[in-house]
This record gives C-alpha cells, sequence and structure tokens, in this order.
C-alpha cells in the first residue's frame, strides 16, 4: 500500500494517537503539525522527525503553506474543528477528524459541505465503529441471526473517576466552552446505536441532569482542593490518590496524567494539584454538564432504543442488550451471550481483542481499526473503506442535538399530567387515549409534557 503523507492539527493525546498508529503500521508518515504549546510541538516534532520548518505554532501557517500532505489529522479542541476543517478540505486534503464534527449544527454543516464541494475523504473519528467486537455484532444483526431487530438497551459507564477528571474538572466540565456531554462523550454511542440500527430514529426523547458534583452535596468539612481536605482519604474523588498512583504505569501516565502535568514524578504531580484544576473539589468547581442522562430513540418501524450514560459506575466496556424477534445478544465489549429463539441453544461469541475501553487502551481497538481504515481508504481512493462519510455522521450529530434539545422543556406541573403518551407527534398515527381524549387534546396534553424531535419534519420539534 502507497505510504500515506500525514499533517497533524492539534498534537495533544488524540493526534499523538493516530500518529503513532500510522508510523506503527507503515502505512502513513507525518510530516507537518500545527499545535500551538512549544513543549508539546517540539515533542511531537522529534518523535516524527518533522522538519523544524514544519511545525507550525498555528493551523493557519500550516495552511497557508499549501497543500504539505496527502491527508489532515484535526485533533484540536472541540470548538475549533470548523475553521481548520473548511480551509484544509478547500485545499484538498483528505481529513481524520476528532468527535465532534463540531460544536453546533450550523458549523458541523459548513464541514459537510466543504467534504463534498471539494470531493475529499472526511472521516469522523466515531471509534465504536472500527472495534472488532462492533465487527462482529453488526454481522450477527445483518446476517438474521437473532430475526428483526425489536428493542436495544445500552449503557455507557462513563466511570466515576473519569468523569472527575474530565467532565468535573477537566476540559469538557462546561458547555459553553466545550459542548454538553453527550455530544463530547456520548456522540459516539448515538453514531454506534444508529449504525447497528442502519437507520436514523424518527422520534427522540431525553431526560438528564447533574445531580451530584455540585455545590449543594459538597460535606461541610470539606475543603476547595483535595490536597488541603481533611476528607480526601476516604473521598471517592480523591485526586492525589487518581493522579499519584499513575506514575509508573505508562499507560496512565499517557492518559489521564499527561492533562495534569507534563512531568512524570510525584513533586510535579502535587504542585500541579496545588495550582492547577485538576486538585480542586469535585463539588467545588465551576461544571455544568450532566452526570448522568437518558436517551429513546424509536425507528419507523417501531423499533425502539434506551440509552443510559452515567458517571456512577466503573470505567469499563459499554454494555448493550439486543433484543430480536428470533434471539437476543447481550454484550459486554469484549464478548457476546447469543440465544437463539428457534432451537434454544446459547453460544458465547468472543471477539478476540482484550484491548480496554479507555483512550489509553486504545478504545477496544477502535483507534487502531480506524487510523488504518482511513489509511488505506486514501491511498486506494477507495471511500468505502470508511464505515461513515461525513453526511451519515452530521446526520448521527443531529440525533444528538435533538436529545440534548429534549430536557429543556419544563416538566409537568400536575401528577394528571403525566400520563403516557401513545403517539409524540400527529405526523405519525396517533391512537386516541383510553379517556376518550381527542387528537386535539392529545396535541395540547404534549406541549405540557415537552416537546420530541420528529425526524418526519425534517429535524424540527413536534407540539
Amino acid at each position: 500500500m502507497t505510504e500515506v503523507t500525514l499533517a497533524v492539527v492539534g498534537g495533544g493525546l488524540r493526534g499523538l494517537t493516530y500518529a503513532r498508529r500510522a508510523h506503527a503500521t507503515g502505512a502513513g508518515r507525518v510530516v507537518a503539525v500545527a499545535e500551538p504549546d512549544p513543549g508539546r510541538r517540539a515533542a511531537f516534532a522529534a518523535e516524527f522527525g518533522i522538519r523544524p520548518e514544519l511545525a507550525y505554532d498555528d493551523w493557519k501557517e500550516l495552511a497557508a503553506a499549501g497543500r504539505l500532505a496527502d491527508a489532515a489529522v484535526i485533533a484540536t479542541h472541540d470548538r475549533l474543528h470548523t475553521d481548520p476543517a473548511v480551509t484544509l478540505a478547500d485545499l484538498g486534503y483528505h481529513i481524520l477528524l476528532e468527535k465532534p464534527m463540531a460544536t453546533d449544527e450550523e458549523e458541523s454543516v459548513m464541514i459537510a459541505d466543504a467534504a463534498e464541494r471539494n470531493g475529499i475523504m472526511l472521516a469522523v473519528c466515531h471509534v465504536l465503529r472500527y472495534t472488532p467486537y462492533t465487527r462482529v455484532v453488526k454481522e450477527l444483526l445483518d446476517s438474521g441471526r437473532i430475526g428483526r431487530l425489536v428493542s436495544v438497551q445500552h449503557l455507557e459507564p462513563v466511570g466515576w473517576w473519569h468523569q472527575a477528571h474530565s467532565f468535573v474538572r477537566g476540559h469538557w466540565r462546561r458547555q459553553d466552552t466545550s459542548a454538553p456531554m453527550l455530544l463530547a462523550k456520548a456522540c459516539h454511542d448515538i453514531d454506534w446505536l444508529v449504525h447497528l440500527f442502519g437507520r436514523p430514529p424518527v422520534r427522540v426523547s431525553s431526560f438528564g441532569s447533574l445531580s451530584h458534583f455540585r455545590a449543594s452535596d459538597r460535606p461541610a468539612e470539606a475543603a476547595d482542593r483535595c490536597l488541603d481536605c481533611p476528607l480526601e482519604p476516604s473521598c471517592p474523588y480523591s485526586a492525589p490518590r487518581l493522579y499519584l498512583g499513575c506514575l509508573g504505569d505508562p499507560g496512565s501516565e499517557f492518559w489521564p496524567l499527561s492533562a495534569v502535568t507534563p512531568e512524570r514524578t510525584e513533586e510535579a504531580v502535587l504542585d500541579a494539584l496545588r495550582t492547577g484544576p485538576y486538585g480542586r473539589c469535585v463539588y467545588a468547581c465551576d461544571n455544568d454538564v450532566v452526570d448522568h442522562q437518558e436517551v429513546v430513540m424509536e425507528f419507523e418501524d417501531g423499533a425502539t432504543c434506551s440509552f443510559t450514560m452515567s458517571a456512577f459506575t466503573p470505567m469499563e466496556h459499554r454494555r448493550t442488550r439486543l433484543f430480536g424477534t428470533h434471539g437476543y445478544l447481550d454484550g459486554d465489549g469484549l464478548s457476546l451471550r447469543v440465544v437463539d429463539f428457534r432451537t434454544g441453544a446459547e453460544e458465547t461469541v468472543r471477539t478476540q481483542d482484550l484491548a480496554g475501553p479507555s483512550a489509553a487502551d486504545g478504545h477496544g481497538g477502535g483507534d487502531e481499526g480506524l487510523t488504518d481504515a482511513f489509511l488505506a481508504a486514501v491511498a486506494s481512493g477507495d471511500a468505502s473503506l470508511l464505515r461513515s462519510d461525513a453526511a451519515e455522521s452530521l446526520m448521527t450529530h443531529r440525533v444528538v442535538w435533538a436529545a440534548e434539545r429534549a430536557p429543556a422543556t419544563p416538566p409537568p406541573s400536575s401528577p394528571s399530567d403525566r400520563r403516557p403518551q401513545k403517539s409524540c407527534c400527529a405526523h405519525g398515527s396517533s391512537a386516541p387515549y383510553g379517556d376518550g381524549s381527542s387528537q386535539a387534546q392529545d396535541s395540547a396534553r404534549r406541549r405540557r409534557l415537552g416537546r420530541t424531535w420528529c425526524a418526519e419534519q425534517e429535524g424540527a420539534w413536534c407540539s
């Protein structure tokens, strides 16, 4: 296979991950980098042998040099994707774009339009599509092993310490500086679930909140920083326990410790916890993203899917149960229990991949699978090697935004308004309530209960 040349915009953890895989396989070679942090930029350039004149401190300087490589990896912060993605697409780069595409729909449309306008391949890093586990699940579903898929239950176990690290103390703690948590963390999951069904949902509802990591849950004796806190030894969210425990473990030093300090010493960790954001009490931060959220989707044929994202778990692989007309799948990210209703037989299918669920572990093999597929697609000119394109990624992002908007409607004010709805919009078949209420009454009740996104109205809200 022809070696693909790469320019990397953003030399942090995600940019390093894709660049290292490309070099390790020999399928790609990094020839340029844009990274504003001088230390990180120098380390990145040294690791990949990038010439000094091709190590830029700003992506605009890289773009001003013209097209330097076959493809670009864009791994900047969430809110800094759009301008480099559109500009580099206009220069003819194929693009591997870290998720999410962008933090709002308008900018994501700009990115998708740029990819189409320039005829380039653009792969959003929905790495779950590329794991060995996903390949097995999809093959079982597409082969009809469990009949028609009727319902799915899916859990994203964020992990108590991961929530504290990334979404309470870390970069993704606030919606106004990053993105809502469902977009920042779980657009992976929504994309994956839509991939399994093979089509978008027609209706989406969601509920969620920040229920624990807030000042009202702070113990009276707690200090503003863990190092000053008498409760730290018994606190499940102790920063010293987490980050000092990373020392000596290469995977944990790569992540999460690299976000806290670039140095690998006890002194450096303690200094960062005294002065930086990662040493703060989880009840005294400026976070506002949710710590748990539920999303419910309905598909055109009546199939349903419920998704739970929760901080209050160990950090593990996703758990999924898939209910079909002829069988049942129960998966833990590594293996699948398959039950055949026709024979009563049970089988355990192992996916032969023991990689862990975190970024340090490569997301269960997804990081490697995505990088390999992208490089192969660029080298061969065969976009079919990618498991989604810009248009499909935009579609699944729109499902996330629909779910994010759904909880904004106030809850019903009285118990009498809480009876279940038989239809959320008048555009589908609407059965009357058991008490004989009319469709007009049904519609009025719907307005009190909240809003549900309707695909039949091209992503509009039904009311």
